[in-house]
């Protein structure tokens, strides 16, 4: 018979192997179950349903290399914490078809090469920002960092730049508005090379609109999420039907009824259309020669179909104290000419409407001799929403007028410029009714079993008082031209919201996954009360420094009474 002493033992030690086989069990078996609760107000660390949606019909592995590594102010780093969050999130969602890894493209010691990837880098879409950052001596170095990540997935490699960088804020809130940008920017992608379905997105040709290489860039940008093609209507009736959405960037000439009304039955069909019009003609190239040009009132004959939709563009220009510069050739001696920088009232900076997620945390969008427009009707089947509209202090002048580059020597006065967020791209959502509607079309059409419709199913467009938003900058290379960068001023260094604001109006008309809509999302900041800090620093050192301590000194203490009254026992 065994003693109590070994009984005790050996029912101590099968306690034991009994607890650690449970406490391994339970783990193996959680490892299977994903738990994860996001306490926060925001919601910061929980995955929209469409996201979740599309992480978890992802087929093939995807790798992910994310260039926010090394040596970087705190800022910085805070983008990179949760860059890193939000791929952790993505990699669960995902069933773990999702991997990454950080590098520093500084970590290279050899100068050389170190260039080398930094060139390699930016020719793969990646915008680099340059920041101080401290060395080891205590002094200030300037560091080149990359705020991005290349995407791989099925040997297609896609570039996600996550960093705003509007010149207008502080460092504080960019870095916030990009925070609150990052399962967008990141998702976006994603969904794209996922995708079985690429859409396709057409630029109307045929009544003058922008030639190819004026609208290079946006071109560039937009195939990276849908195919892109060119072309004229014809009159044909259904030769839109395949696309997703037109483009109609700038026309010159007046619309034709028939092509009218192959636009008007390809919106009735729920086609989504982009229009980017201008109802005042200004000579550019003149003002650049001779130093004035003029401004002529110059219809499209598409105003009656857009009246009908909602929207109506007036034939005015606006003039705003905000405003673009134009660089002009002064004389500062005989024979020596400077150019210099100069407020052009008719390139006006436009506001973005923060409320929407089109327009959410994007840079001010730059505009060229821009007209005004109106919202028209009462139809409660027609939602409306201003996506852009001028500063505080504009006006608007209307043709005929002489523009003369003189203007830009007069001091503009604030009395003069009394009209505020004068609107001038609006976004119409719902039921639309046909411009054709009680009109007789058979004239129209060459095929005799058209059928006119007169209601639309719900669909999107968005009008644009202003092509110019649209066109990039081209420059002679050579016997060749070169597309500029949309929305980039070369002389400031200034990054303009135009890019974004056409690839976002894009995605939200294409949109089928209410993507665009987590641009909306919201992170507050929790920032410290600086004055309080101040006026109660003793008080704060003293709980921080001795209140860890007196907290493990009364543990020990409630721990070490238990135990003895305990064991007495």
């Amino acid at each position: 018979m065994a003693s109590p002493v070994k009984k005790l033992k050996y029912n101590t030690w099968l306690r034991f192997i009994l607890t650690v086989a449970v406490i391994i069990l339970a783990a193996r078996g959680l490892s299977f179950f994903h738990l994860r609760i996001d306490l926060t107000e925001d919601g910061r660390y929980t995955l929209s349903a469409p996201a979740r949606k599309i992480l978890g019909n992802i087929r093939n592995d995807i790798f992910i290399q994310v260039y926010l590594d090394g040596d970087m102010p705190i800022p910085l780093k805070r983008l990179r914490r949760s860059v890193m969050e939000m791929l952790d999130e993505f990699r669960l969602a995902s069933h773990r078809k999702i991997d990454y890894e950080f590098i520093n493209p500084a970590g290279v010691k050899d100068a050389d090469q170190r260039e080398a990837q930094y060139n390699a880098l930016t020719g793969k879409g990646l915008y680099p920002v340059d920041v101080q950052a401290s060395d080891a001596e205590g002094g200030k170095t300037r560091k080149r960092i990359f705020p991005g990540m290349i995407i791989n997935y099925n040997g297609v490699e896609v570039p996600v730049n996550f960093l705003k960088n509007d010149q207008t804020i502080s460092s504080e809130k960019n870095i916030q508005h990009s925070i609150e940008g990052l399962e967008y920017e990141m998702i976006q992608p994603i969904s794209t090379l996922t995708s079985d379905t690429v859409y396709k997105v057409a630029f109307l040709e045929g009544q003058g609109e922008y030639k190819e290489i004026q609208v290079a860039d946006i071109t560039l940008n937009l195939a990276k999420y849908f195919t892109i093609d060119r072309g004229t209507i014809g009159g044909q009736t259904g030769i839109l039907d395949k696309y997703a959405a037109l483009i109609v960037a700038g026309p010159e000439r007046e619309f034709s009824e028939p092509d009218k009304l192959v636009i008007d039955q390809y919106i009735m069909n729920g086609g989504k259309v982009l229009w980017m019009l201008e109802e005042v003609a200004v000579n550019s190239d003149s003002l650049s020669y001779s130093g004035e040009t003029v401004a002529l009132y110059h219809p499209l004959n598409i105003e009656d179909q857009l009246f009908r939709y909602g929207a109506r563009i007036n034939p005015e220009l606006i003039q705003d104290i905000d405003c673009g510069v134009l660089f002009i050739s002064v004389s500062s001696a005989p024979g020596h000419n400077q150019i210099l920088p100069a407020p052009w009232l008719y390139y006006p900076l436009l506001t973005p409407n923060q409320k929407h997620p089109v327009t959410r945390n994007i840079n001010a969008v730059l505009g060229e001799f821009t007209n005004t427009l109106d919202t028209v009707g009462l139809d409660p089947a027609i939602h409306k929403t201003i996506l852009l509209s001028t500063s505080d202090y504009s006006r608007t002048l209307s043709p005929p007028l002489v523009i003369s580059l003189n203007e830009t020597e007069e001091e503009p006065s604030e009395k003069d410029f009394n009209k505020k967020n004068l609107p001038v791209a609006v976004l119409l959502e719902g039921n639309f009714p046909s411009a054709f509607r009680n009109r007789i079309v058979t004239g129209l059409v060459k095929d005799r079993n058209f059928r006119l419709k007169t209601l639309s199913r719900p669909t999107r467009m968005i009008v644009v008082a202003d092509g110019d938003i649209i066109r990039n900058e081209v420059h002679r290379a050579g016997a060749g031209e070169v597309p500029g960068t949309l929305g980039f001023d070369r002389y400031s260094g200034q990054t303009f919201g135009n890019r974004d604001f056409i690839i976002n109006c894009m995605n939200y008309l294409v949109d089928d996954k209410g993507l665009l809509n987590l641009r909306s999302r919201q992170v507050k900041l929790r920032l410290l009360n600086k004055s309080k800090l101040m006026s109660q620093r003793l008080l704060w050192q003293v709980i921080n420094i001795a209140g860890p301590v007196v907290i493990v000194i009364l543990t020990a203490f409630v721990y070490g009474f238990f135990r003895k009254r305990m064991f007495t026992r």
